[in-house]
């Protein structure tokens, strides 16, 4: 994981001794087997932690959950759904485009680096952190869930009035990490093009997150992203 092991301060005091825990050694030693034996990695080391250092602990309003990182080359850059600047988005984050432009007019943007939100309180969190290139959902089961279940629990328990978009049954299992009465939960269908059209699309998850923090004393997500240069 190399410097991927620095997490910010607000997180390191919160989850920190995870990364002491013999799961998290075991999958320390597993990516560096990975990495010796050739595969590339996704995201790069320094960049597996993106989403806790991007967005502090206690800055957190809305947390969005994904599986595992894109496994194409310059894609994955820590945030789940996110991809680099320069990198064409994905189909699923097209759709998640054309529902906050449903939701809240706001016209598509023309890239897909959502660093913008993540600056805002979005946590884009995905439940495994890290893959190989060419091969989706190689490293899942090998400690990173445990990991990020963590940090669920301990957003759960340490924060309030928080938003939580569950997308899709695989994050949907992690709701049962969150009390219903302390947070808001929105679930809905994945934005995959082969689930979007089964309630992702018209679920209106981005201005009723924002209903809901401007309710509860906080500041809206701007959810447009800035135009890139």
């Amino acid at each position: 994981m190399n410097r991927a092991g620095e997490l910010h301060p607000s997180w390191q005091s919160k989850i920190g001794d995870q990364l002491q825990l013999p799961y998290m050694q075991t999958l320390k030693a597993f990516l560096q087997q990975r990495k010796a034996a050739g595969a590339t990695i996704f995201p790069p080391g320094r960049e597996m932690f993106n989403a806790f250092n991007h967005t502090p602990f206690d800055q957190v309003k809305v947390v969005i959950l994904g599986q595992d990182p894109y496994h194409g080359p310059g894609q994955a850059h820590g945030l789940c759904f996110s991809v680099r600047s320069g990198i064409a988005p994905p189909p699923s984050l097209v759709n998640i485009f054309k529902e906050i432009e449903s939701d809240l007019g706001i016209p598509r943007p023309d890239h897909g680096c959502l660093t913008h939100w993540a600056e805002q309180g979005v946590l884009l969190l995905n439940a495994v952190l890290s893959v190989e290139q060419g091969s989706a959902g190689a490293h899942q089961g090998k400690g990173w869930e445990q990991f990020t279940d963590s940090a669920i629990a301990a957003l759960n328990e340490h924060r309030e009035h928080l938003v939580f978009m569950l997308w899709g049954s695989y994050a949907q299992k992690k709701g049962q990490l969150i009390d219903p009465r302390r947070h808001l939960v929105l679930k809905s269908p994945h934005p995959s093009p082969l689930s979007a059209h089964r309630g992702f699309f018209g679920c209106r998850h981005f201005s009723l997150a924002n209903e809901y923090l401007v309710g509860n004393d906080a500041s809206p997500v701007q959810w447009q992203l800035p135009e890139q240069g």
